[in-house]
């Protein structure tokens, strides 16, 4: 509620608040006054009149959410995604901040593609300055196709996240160019490891359910053989990297080798590759075709203990748009990838919170703080005198799923037409 001098003041009044930052979670009353958070206390009695108050009985009050990668349609592939309806899908799944991978047309391996996108936020977020701020990445190599290298410095002057092509580089002697050219220029680099002469023409993880499902297979090693050489190469290069789209058991055990030897590395899986595994590919849904793809059970189970554990720091969406005529195909013609980011924090809560696997801030600290920390940000944190970055979350509360109810313009995900759990009903983004 606005005051009559133009204040905004908050009142939520017995919330959760899980912050990771401080490792708290407790049930307090929260003031926020002109995107302030200005009191944090048990009970807080001296409260503006004209408070705008907000129950907070059963709700959960959160440090804003941080997708570390994700894919935009615009520009080029409006039809999936636009760039405001990225920011809403967002802003509806709790997000402050969205890494956008360069892989747009044109991609994003120019500083002038990085200025207009950025501006092209400002413009959409006057009209609701809660939507989430852009945090690009500048691809590594011309095009993101992993032939020739961008202009690295250039791009490092503009105002980019990082550098990452969100696609697998084929060529070993360019990545070794690149980490070298990369060290001091001292921004975060995220590298996808995937061999694709070993993967061919493999669509699900190798094992006893590609045969049985009759799939065909794409070997673990695809993974894991571009992994350890690259973490070689980390070794001697000593370049910090972010390692992309984790998906196995033997992936987990070398990041765990790798942090012990005291690499600079961090890690991350998706968030679907947490909830499904190849035992789940039964039903040919082609919004399960992934890449890389879902692993066996076993891989399931040493992600899921990974984030626990913190081997795998964080979690990513890798929100990735297809429109419906995209994948209403058989499931190894469709392309990989599916929407998420409306969905994530709700059937995560339900699916490791709820249930115990994970403490409430095991996963915050995998969806919010450590994805920042990986950007080399201060994470979202939940205290006085700092800036609302937060969402008010209800876990209790179900919705369908739908493209009357999606903020996103596509629908590709296993969801579609389910009641799932947890919905965001507030969000608090603090000016640029």
């Amino acid at each position: 509620m606005t005051r009559a001098d133009g204040t905004q003041v908050q009142f939520i009044q017995q919330v959760r608040v899980l912050d990771a930052v401080t490792q708290s979670d407790r049930v307090v009353d929260v003031l926020v006054q002109d995107g302030v958070v200005t009191e944090i206390a048990p009970s807080i009695t001296v409260i503006p009149a004209s408070a705008e108050m907000i129950a907070g009985e059963g709700k959960v009050l959160l440090p804003g959410l941080v997708d570390f990668y994700s894919h935009s349609g615009e520009p080029g592939y409006e039809s999936r995604e636009t760039l405001e309806s990225l920011l809403a899908a967002g802003q509806a799944g709790g997000f402050t901040r969205l890494g956008i991978l360069p892989d747009t047309e044109p991609a994003i391996d120019h500083s002038a593609m990085v200025e207009k996108l950025l501006a092209r936020r400002q413009t959409i977020a006057q009209t609701d300055p809660s939507l989430p701020h852009c945090h690009l990445w500048g691809a590594l190599t011309q095009g993101a196709q992993g032939q020739q290298m961008t202009e690295l410095a250039e791009l490092a002057a503009a105002p980019i996240a990082g550098f990452a092509d969100g696609r697998a580089i084929q060529n070993p002697l360019l990545v070794q160019r690149l980490l070298q050219y990369l060290k001091p220029l001292g921004k975060p680099v995220a590298l996808y490891n995937c061999d694709r002469t070993l993967r061919d023409s493999g669509v699900a993880r190798e094992g006893p359910f590609s045969l049985i499902y009759g799939l065909v297979g794409d070997p673990a090693s695809s993974e894991t053989a571009a992994l350890a050489a690259l973490l070689e190469s980390v070794a001697e290069i000593g370049t910090p990297v972010h390692l992309m789209r984790l998906s196995t058991a033997r992936g987990v055990e070398l990041v765990r080798q790798a942090k012990e030897r005291g690499l600079p590395v961090t890690a991350s899986t998706t968030w679907m590759h947490l909830l499904f595994s190849a035992k789940d590919l039964g039903g040919y849904d082609p919004n399960l075709r992934l890449s890389p793809p879902l692993g066996n059970p076993e891989d399931q189970a040493a992600l899921i203990a990974g984030v626990k554990t913190g081997v795998v720091d964080a979690i990513a969406i890798d929100h990735t748009p297809h429109t419906y005529e995209d994948k209403t195909v058989g499931f190894p013609s469709a392309p990989p990838g599916a929407i998420g980011l409306e969905l994530a924090l709700g059937i995560l809560w339900d699916a490791f919170v709820v249930n115990g696997d994970w403490s409430p801030l095991t996963l915050v600290q995998a969806l919010s703080t450590n994805p920042a920390g990986c950007w080399g940000q201060s994470p979202p944190t939940i205290q006085a005198q700092q800036p609302a970055e937060m969402i008010l979350f209800d876990p209790a509360e179900h919705w369908t799923v739908s493209t009357a109810t999606l903020r996103s313009l596509s629908a590709n995900t296993p969801w579609l037409g389910k009641a799932i759990p947890g919905r965001v009903v507030r969000t608090w983004v603090p000016p640029l």
